[in-house]
């Protein structure tokens, strides 16, 4: 895999991540509460869209809390299983793709 098809495969999956956080309101949760808790995400966009190792560096820390929290709600909310697995899924797809860019950049 180049380093160009890991960038784009971890800002396709970071956006995913993104729409599945906002998916949070159709297993019941308010609105309000999907969109703040979707807002630190862009934190790293910037870094992400440039390339910036150091960004992938600490974004993939940044994604832990989404994963200990979708795991925390598919183990303890039956009503939200669906989505809390969907979001698990995401949220370690861009973890494993952030570690395959610092990997596969490293060359350079």
């Amino acid at each position: 895999m180049t380093p160009q098809h890991a960038l784009r495969l971890s800002i396709v999956l970071w956006l995913c991540v993104t729409l599945s956080l906002l998916a949070w309101g159709f297993a019941g949760y308010s609105w309000a509460l999907c969109i703040v808790a979707a807002v630190p995400l862009l934190a790293p966009l910037n870094g992400l869209i440039r390339g910036r190792r150091h960004t992938f560096a600490w974004a993939s820390l940044f994604a832990i809390p989404y994963m200990a929290f979708a795991i925390t709600e598919l183990l303890a909310n039956a009503h939200a299983r669906w989505v809390a697995s969907l979001t698990l899924l995401l949220v370690f797809g861009w973890f494993c793709s952030l570690v395959v860019y610092l990997r596969v950049s490293r060359a350079q």
